[in-house]
């Protein structure tokens, strides 16, 4: 059962945005190589928190989000946000709901992504928009760091 698998605290590998022609594309928030954790537990429970490597190279607003309901808000090169979370195991879905966000704007706010295990690696997938409104292919790749 996915739901049993991804159950844990995660370390982000790789975060990939590419357009819907296979184009890759660099989040100007966070950059090309966040740094991120992200835990599910058996309580149905979850919390993510990326964060751009240098954010002292950081150029832009305080606050960013892309136009997709599908993105969160970052602020100075963070993101954070927590909620509730359940598996459609059909689907091979995760549709979490934002108790608790970085950004007011972001609490309550329901996503879904896919996800895959592969050889121990859990891959995120989810269609979006980067923050200049063109539609993209965000992969998210992260590697078990406890159980």
């Amino acid at each position: 059962m996915l739901r049993s698998q991804i159950i844990g605290t995660w370390r982000l590998v790789s975060r990939e945005d590419r357009t819907l022609d296979g184009e890759p594309r660099i989040d100007p928030v966070l950059g090309p190589d966040p740094v991120a954790i992200l835990v599910y537990d058996e309580g149905g429970n979850f919390a993510a928190q990326f964060m751009r490597r240098d954010r002292s190279m950081i150029s832009m607003p305080p606050s960013m989000t892309a136009p997709g309901g599908n993105n969160s808000t970052s602020v100075n090169g963070y993101d954070a946000y927590f909620g509730v979370y359940t598996v459609d195991e059909a689907s091979g879905t995760v549709t979490q709901t934002l108790l608790g966000a970085l950004s007011a704007a972001d609490v309550g706010k329901v996503v879904t992504r896919e996800l895959r295990m592969i050889d121990g690696t859990l891959t995120i997938e989810l269609q979006t928009t980067s923050v200049t409104g063109e539609p993209i292919v965000r992969t998210l790749r992260w590697t078990r760091a406890s159980t």
